[in-house]
């Protein structure tokens, strides 16, 4: 702040030097006018202008030195009282221009809250006529035709539900809601939902389940399953894909393991990152590069881990580490 204060101030400073200069050139030039007194002069007023220059520093930089430690927000409580009137000019500008953002905030806020609701009241309205479809296409008699429309209609469905919990997740907190949950019967249900494709593509699931009671939220972590079981459908060829559950100590463990293409050991890291789908693939228009970061986002608020093992050619195996139990205190406290 020094420095800036001086720079701010140094054509005073210049115009002092020259000054001072100058009273010394006029006793060098006229012999009649005494140095020693000229000097002992110049000396006193440039002590008298060094120590006005300390006290303005003070007195001027009060204002700028708080508005330095103000944290640029819509909260101006902290900012302080301007003294002189470019301070209570600048203070005036900062208000308006708060004043305006706190305006266009809220309004955006209440935009994206009412495109939220539409979105999500369209999502509703759209699982009615899907619910339909599912219907006529269980009495469909043609076994190709039928397993091909049910595979796109599932396509449809797991997209509609990906973009309802992406919507939701932002409240996801106030819609926890904690219990004892069936683990084989959950994983059940939601490998009856990928049967149709799962039909298609070959590939049936191995299910050895040693902890079946678990506490978690059954919307949000069924949500979780979904998108575990879906990549792991949609990245393998043919094969069983392996779901098990184990103790790690206090832990429960959930694996599924798939024998696909797998992950390049470049792309793991990134896998669960917004938007971030491959760098091997990365022409292919199949993933959306959502359903893992959805996931994981997810998981984070039920306190659950979820690590990711993978090699390409053989497989990858993605695992959901439970918390002990008295964690879920907290979830419950949040």
């Amino acid at each position: 702040m020094i420095r800036k204060f001086l720079l701010e101030r140094r054509s005073w400073i210049l115009l002092i030097i020259v000054l001072q200069l100058l009273t010394l050139s006029v006793a060098y030039l006229d012999s009649e006018i005494p140095m020693s007194s000229l000097l002992y002069i110049v000396f006193l007023s440039t002590m008298i202008f060094v120590i006005f220059l300390v006290v303005r520093y003070h007195q001027e930089t009060r204002f700028y030195k708080n508005l330095e430690q103000w944290e640029p927000h819509l909260d101006v409580t902290g900012l302080a009282e301007g003294r002189r009137p470019f301070e209570t000019a600048t203070r005036t500008l900062l208000l308006q221009q708060t004043e305006r953002l706190r305006q266009e905030a809220a309004y955006n806020r209440t935009a994206l809250e009412e495109e939220k609701d539409y979105l999500l009241s369209w999502i509703h309205e759209v699982k009615t006529p899907l619910s339909a479809m599912h219907l006529m296409l269980e009495r469909l008699e043609e076994e190709p035709l039928k397993t091909q429309l049910t595979y796109e209609w599932l396509r449809i469905h797991l997209l509609l539900d990906q973009q309802l919990h992406q919507k939701r997740m932002p409240s996801m907190e106030n819609d926890l809601y904690v219990e004892e949950i069936d683990l084989k019967a959950l994983l059940f249900t939601e490998i009856r939902t990928l049967r149709s494709w799962c039909m298609q593509k070959g590939i049936g699931f191995d299910v050895d389940l040693e902890m079946t009671r678990i506490l978690s939220d059954t919307k949000w972590l069924a949500f979780i399953l979904r998108q575990l079981l879906t990549n792991a459908v949609k990245y393998s060829e043919a094969g069983d894909i392996s779901v098990k559950s184990r103790t790690r100590g206090d832990l429960t463990v959930l694996e599924v393991q798939d024998h696909g293409r797998g992950i390049d050991p470049r792309d793991l890291p990134r896998i669960f990152d917004k938007g971030f789908t491959s760098t091997t693939k990365h022409h292919e228009d199949k993933a959306t590069g959502m359903g893992l970061y959805l996931a994981n986002k997810a998981a984070q608020a039920l306190h659950i881990r979820i690590e990711a093992e993978s090699r390409p050619g053989v497989g990858t195996t993605m695992r959901l580490i439970f918390p002990q139990r008295n964690a879920f205190v907290q979830i419950q406290g949040e």
